[in-house]
């Protein structure tokens, strides 16, 4: 039997599960919020014990950053992104679940060939280009400014 792409599209259709698009997007901007609240939650309590701003956010991120791999490694943070969806890829965590992802399944493959050549597989190309993006923003913001 020949597979056109309309009978493709078809099975795909019946094979794949219904969701409830009302309910997902609820519930991804509940927990996206909810980390965001922690967040500023931690970053008050760093300036309540009188770290300036610039401090209190780099002592943030490095927390968020620390929890979030401790979540992935310990299989938490893809239990809460089962049901959280989108909700999870707030980015600082979710690019930090995505470089601790890649570093525990390239585990088995030692630490130079395995973890170290394919820890940045998915989040390489997000710095490639945003390192990219930033540098000719930046010659575009030097020549019209």
């Amino acid at each position: 039997m020949k597979i056109t792409p309309q009978i493709y599209s078809e099975m795909t259709k019946q094979a794949s599960p219904k969701s409830n698009s009302k309910v997902n997007v609820s519930v991804a901007f509940a927990v996206g919020g909810l980390i965001c609240v922690i967040g500023q939650i931690i970053i008050s309590a760093f300036e309540r014990m009188g770290f300036d701003k610039t401090d209190a956010g780099t002592w943030t991120s490095i927390i968020l950053v620390g929890a979030s791999s401790i979540m992935t490694g310990t299989g938490m943070y893809q239990k809460i992104a089962k049901h959280a969806g989108a909700g999870t890829l707030v980015p600082i965590t979710g690019f930090s679940n995505a470089i601790s992802s890649s570093a525990i399944e390239a585990k088995s493959e030692g630490l130079v060939m395995g973890v170290g050549t394919k820890i940045f597989t998915i989040a390489g190309p997000v710095i490639l280009y945003g390192c990219t993006a930033s540098v000719i923003y930046g010659i575009i913001y030097y020549l019209t400014g």
